[in-house]
């Protein structure tokens, strides 16, 4: 590395210094050793007071090496395999930036935005053919803010459409843990900002790196009216078991979208315009199919970027005898190109599966929690949006609301999100300004109710919930009471003297036996837990269907290349012959019965871990809880429970954004074999005909299903590249829920819901509401209504905009119930524009909505003023 010391001021044209466009470019600063002595006469800063003295750390062996985005891109077509001159079929295409955070904290990558964009630059200037792409929307806003004479700059040459967008996110997000209002929070926040800062938005979609592409994605891309319809990633060449057998293809997503895929085939983003180039040609599977490829090249992971002496070998391409013909184009020409002879291409169905960084599901367990306590959080939106339907003077926070979405989509980049960083980029303070603003938005909601501090019941969701919950009581006690609250609307807490709702089921029952073990039972489901804690029977009455499980398995954990980021195949072998087991005695009961049963114990996973479990059942309830904490001091190791349903089927459910997609509990084949490790969302079932397990969760991400075993990965110990990862103490619930029938008719999806957003008790510094409310309802269990909240391109008139899907996988019609007073129903895309075709009639306050499997739906509803 280099270190600087000492630059008090600088200008644009010592930035040019600083980026010496001959063939030692700024990517040699990252290469030399040494102090560096600039001239002081500099007129402007060159970086913020507090950078006075900068360390510049990305002379890593990553950047040395190329791997992470690349700074170039190329077409290419096959050689001609008989000598002498070939048809021109090359084009070059421009790159991306580098990464966002890895092995650096947030503020570093403003330094090396700036070093890598003026680079750039200095090049389109020296080289008028020549066309830089950008990819996220984080990175032009830092430097707009730390750098706005180099901002200004890549604005004219963005005009004269040298420097393009071409990411369409905020950030090169994880293709698989965000939910799916986060993934389309991303497009949203992106595209804005491009159109209003650019005067464009865009029209291709580039990932290069990320650890897997979620089956939703196409859709998401598709629908926008002016649609995404084309996508450039290259991280499958990084698979480790099969070779993915295209570079050109069609990718069919959950609903059927469609959108123009290419890999490129030199299967990097870091080559510097050496052999490469005939390696980009040799290995394109689609020849025949597809006669353009894209070559990405530059020194990657903040390396600098491209350099003239890259360029001027890509020049000397254009026509040289014996090698594929380069030329300099845009984007836009690339898939133009591709798209003119897309009539062979080949179709890839759902998911794009990365068969390597199984383990970025698991690591850094408390990122991934916190990662969806901030999207929970966030969901909480809908209280301001029906606080500004109902009160003329409640201010919706649209600013806050939209500062803390973006600071959750970049702590969604794809090497934070998933644990594969520096401690350092670890930063959200979502949870605390949410809460906040959800108080804020209580409060509106119950405004006109003047009278002494209240507190009432919220329902988040779209269906009715009946749940168990903890009130407080004066002095500061707790006492258990059972509440119902329709969809998406409050309730008054019952007052203690009041009957409590009768229920078809009976209370629950909690035995202890003479030998220790305790049986909690509620008349759905059955519970046996034998004297150390361990579940040894799990029946549904109405069937008498048994499953058997929560046994906690420790494996070696030693992959083969990054810690943070593998787990491999091999791990499972260290399984067998090591569960854990407990200490007999340990069991002891908790709550006795009545609206709550519960047992807990203790279990001494190692010499230097252990966990404690208390085992809930509350009445009424479909599914038993497991609220674990778990004090985890371990290197290499992998902890998880495993659940024996008793079910046999060759392909389990797992919950993705916006849906659900199968994968195969055996390993026929290689491609079945490589998913040893997949990822789930907040639930994922194993059912055959009339019976099923579903295994719901709060927080975790990793998942398997190996014959007739479910599997939760709860937690790793990898040592790099932070040596502290998941060390400490960790709390998490997850819930079993066996069913009759499928899983869509049983209503797992909608537990997996109530499980992750249960029912709020919120506080107001006024008359709490002495009667229910209900502000949407739907008629159809198979459509969630996911999101409500205020229009984006309106933000002083009153709108809304509600976002929905089919859950079940097919084709639902369904009455969509307003209580709130709407003037107009329109649908729009996912950037909320409306579609000029698309407006609703509406029958006694009800909306009919026709929607195909999968489908993700936006409504635009304009509400008429609420009185004063």
């Amino acid at each position: 590395s280099s270190w600087v010391g000492g630059i008090p001021e600088a200008s644009w044209t010592s930035l040019q210094c600083l980026s010496y466009s001959g063939p030692w470019s700024l990517h040699f600063l990252t290469c030399v050793i040494g102090l560096i002595a600039l001239p002081a006469s500099f007129p402007q800063p060159l970086l913020p007071p507090r950078w006075s003295e900068v360390t510049i750390q990305e002379g890593h062996q990553g950047a040395l090496h190329g791997e992470g985005p690349g700074m170039g891109v190329g077409l290419g077509d096959p050689l001609d395999s008989q000598p002498g001159p070939v048809q021109p079929c090359h084009s070059l295409h421009p790159p991306p930036p580098p990464h966002l955070a890895w092995l650096w904290p947030f503020k570093e990558t403003v330094r090396k935005c700036a070093q890598s964009w003026v680079t750039a630059l200095q090049l389109m200037e020296q080289n008028p053919e020549f066309i830089f792409a950008f990819s996220q929307v984080q990175q032009l806003e830092w430097v707009k803010s730390h750098y706005p004479g180099l901002y200004s700059r890549l604005q004219e040459f963005a005009s004269r459409g040298q420097f393009v967008p071409v990411g369409c996110t905020c950030v090169e997000t994880d293709g698989n843990l965000p939910s799916g209002e986060a993934m389309v929070r991303q497009f949203l926040q992106g595209q804005n900002f491009f159109l209003q800062e650019f005067g464009k938005m865009c029209s291709e979609f580039w990932l290069p790196d990320t650890f897997g592409y979620s089956a939703q994605l196409p859709q998401i891309m598709c629908s926008i009216i002016c649609s995404i319809r084309c996508f450039l990633t290259q991280k499958l060449s990084w698979n480790l078991v099969n070779c993915f057998p295209h570079h050109t293809f069609f990718w069919e997503g959950l609903d059927g979208s469609h959108v123009l895929v290419h890999f490129s085939p030199g299967d990097s983003y870091g080559m510097q315009g050496n052999e490469e180039v005939l390696k980009t040609v040799a290995n394109n599977r689609d020849k025949g199919r597809a006669n353009h490829s894209a070559f990405l090249f530059g020194f990657g992971d903040g390396g600098g970027g491209p350099t003239q002496t890259m360029l001027d070998r890509l020049k000397r391409l254009s026509n040289t005898d014996g090698l594929p013909r380069v030329q300099l184009s845009s984007p836009r020409q690339l898939f133009s190109a591709l798209e003119s002879g897309s009539g062979q291409l080949c179709t890839w169905v759902r998911e794009l599966f990365l068969e390597l960084h199984n383990g970025t599901y698991t690591t850094h367990a408390q990122i991934k929690k916190g990662n969806q306590e901030c999207e929970r959080n966030l969901h909480n939106e809908l209280l301001s949006s029906l606080a500004l339907a109902r009160s003329a003077q409640f201010l919706y926070p649209a600013a806050q609301l939209q500062r803390l979405w973006r600071l959750l989509l970049l702590n969604q980049f794809h090497d934070v999100v998933t644990g594969s960083c520096m401690r350092w980029c670890l930063s959200s303070d979502i949870r605390s300004r949410g809460n906040t603003l959800l108080s804020n938005a209580a409060t509106g909601l119950c405004a006109g109710e003047p009278g002494p501090e209240g507190l009432f019941i919220v329902n988040t969701l779209a269906w009715k919930l009946t749940e168990v919950m903890a009130l407080p009581k004066p002095g500061g006690a707790h006492s258990l009471a059972l509440v119902t609250v329709p969809s998406m609307g409050y309730a008054p807490v019952p007052a203690p003297t009041s009957p409590q709702p009768l229920l078809p089921q009976q209370p629950v029952s909690v035995v202890q036996e003479t030998d220790g073990s305790v049986t909690l039972d509620n008349g759905i489901i059955q519970v046996r837990m034998d004297p150390t804690g361990r579940l040894t029977s799990l029946v549904l009455v109405a069937s008498g269907r048994l499953a058997v499980g929560n046994q906690f398995v420790l494996f070696d954990d030693v992959p083969l290349y990054w810690d943070s980021w593998d787990v491999m195949d091999y791990h499972l072998e260290t399984r067998y012959g090591k569960p854990v087991l407990g200490q007999p005695g340990t069991l002891s009961v908790g709550t006795e019965g009545g609206l709550r049963g519960s047992a807990g114990f203790l279990l001494q996973i190692s010499p230097n871990s252990w966990l404690s479990q208390e085992v809930v059942l509350d009445i009424g309830c479909p599914y038993v809880r497991f609220h674990t904490e778990v004090h985890w001091h371990e290197a290499h190791k992998f902890l998880k429970v495993e659940f024996p349903a008793g079910v046999r089927s060759s392909q389990a459910t797992y919950e993705i954004q916006f849906g659900h997609l199968q994968r195969p509990t055996h390993y026929n084949t290689s491609w079945d074999w490589a998913r040893f490790e997949v990822w789930a969302h907040r639930w994922m079932d194993l059912s055959e005909h009339g019976f099923g397990l579903a295994l719901l969760n709060d927080c975790k991400y990793g998942a398997s299903v190996r014959g007739s075993i479910l599997s939760l990965s709860l937690l790793r110990a990898p040592k790099a590249p932070d040596a502290t990862a998941d060390m400490g103490r960790h709390e998490f619930t997850y819930a079993l829920m066996p069913h009759k029938g499928s899983f869509q008719d049983a209503g797992v999806i909608q537990a997996a819901y109530s499980l992750s957003f249960p029912l709020l008790a919120l506080p107001v510094p006024c008359r709490a509401p002495a009667t229910s409310w209900s502000a949407f309802s739907l008629s159809s269990p198979a459509v969630v209504l996911e999101t409500v909240k205020q229009a984006e391109s309106s933000p002083q008139s009153r709108s809304l905009v509600l976002r929905l899907y089919e859950s079940h996988g097919s084709h639902a019609d369904c009455w969509l119930h307003l209580s709130l007073p709407v003037q107009e129903a329109i649908l729009c895309d996912l950037l909320e524009r409306p579609d000029p075709a698309g407006h609703l009639p509406l029958w006694d306050n009800r909306l009919k909505l026709t929607i195909s499997p999968f489908q993700v739906l936006s409504l635009l509803l304009v509400l008429q003023p609420p009185p004063h």
